[in-house]
């Protein structure tokens, strides 16, 4: 017969700790809303997986935590993500012992599996040009999508930094914006003319529109928003994203990151410098930036057999 009030106390008390451990995520290292989010999605995926096997974190050794990287491995999940979630744990459980609520660390010694190595998916420059014409010009939503693909390819900026701007973060008259990025960390990105003049169309013409439909107690400040004048989310603008690149060679998986892929790839093979494009793209390590130099061999190698008469 289950103990159902001694398992409803260790559901609590297990919940505070993994709510103090995100709590803390914020607090010293201005971890984003979404990575909190995935962080506990992937402890509580393992925190599971230990009651279904009878086990308690003070149990915990490095054959259980093998034993769930096997499991993660039958279930055919990425390297990518199995790394991801090991991450996670791995805070988790050092924040425990640090805060003197776990003494074994034995899982130390447990390897995390290295990520594959993937190319970014991008798009070619005609490919861009044609996506960024798909928005009907006439219309109010279609001047902001217009305005948002735009300034997504025009500064290689992030969906979460690109719904966070505000009409303050804009200066038309210099060409830059100011991007709120991971860790809360600041940077000035300069923006095209053609991003530009399509974000001027889109607050002269749509905005005032769309900000009519507000309430009056819900003003907003957010650059981009919805049908209804509220702050555009991310999910929003991958939709849109997706819903243009359908109508463009049916690229049903076209996101916001692809738009960013191509914006460091297009300047990098025209020959922008590594740390310029690293800057740019909010980017802390320059060895996170240099994947993007072997996208443009792959636009050398497509230049090469279009072009020369014997490829």
């Amino acid at each position: 017969m289950y103990d159902y009030a001694n398992i409803e106390t260790k559901v609590k008390i297990m919940d505070n700790n993994l709510k103090n451990f995100l709590q803390s995520l914020k607090i010293e290292k201005n971890s984003a809303v979404l990575t909190a989010r995935g962080y506990e999605k992937d402890i509580w995926q393992f925190l599971r997986f230990l009651d279904s096997n009878g086990l308690e974190l003070p149990e915990l050794s490095y054959l259980t935590l093998r034993q769930y990287l096997a499991l993660l491995k039958e279930q055919k999940y990425a390297r990518s993500s199995i790394a991801r979630k090991m991450s996670a744990i791995r805070g988790f459980l050092k924040f425990l012992k640090r805060e003197g609520i776990l003494c074994n660390n034995t899982w130390e010694i447990v390897s995390t599996p290295k990520k594959e190595k993937r190319l970014p998916k991008f798009l070619y420059v005609d490919e861009v040009l044609e996506l960024l014409d798909t928005p009907p010009k006439g219309s109010v939503l279609g001047c902001r999508d217009r305005a948002i693909l735009e300034v997504l390819y025009g500064t290689g900026i992030r969906v979460g930094e690109l719904v966070a701007l505000t009409l303050s973060s804009v200066d038309m008259e210099e060409g830059y914006i100011k991007v709120k990025g991971k860790g809360s960390k600041e940077r000035i990105v300069p923006v095209g003319k053609y991003a530009l003049q399509a974000v001027a169309v889109y607050l002269k013409k749509s905005r005032p529109i769309l900000e009519a439909r507000q309430k009056a107690k819900e003003k907003s400040s957010a650059l981009f928003l919805n049908r209804f004048g509220q702050d555009l989310t991310d999910r929003s603008v991958r939709r849109l994203v997706q819903k243009y690149g359908l109508k463009v060679s049916n690229k049903s998986n076209l996101s916001p990151h692809v738009l960013r892929h191509s914006f460091a790839s297009h300047l990098l093979n025209a020959g922008a410098d590594l740390r310029v494009v690293q800057e740019i793209l909010g980017h802390v390590s320059v060895s996170t930036t240099q994947i993007y130099t072997h996208i443009t061999r792959e636009e050398l190698k497509r230049t090469y057999l279009k072009t020369h008469p014997r490829a």
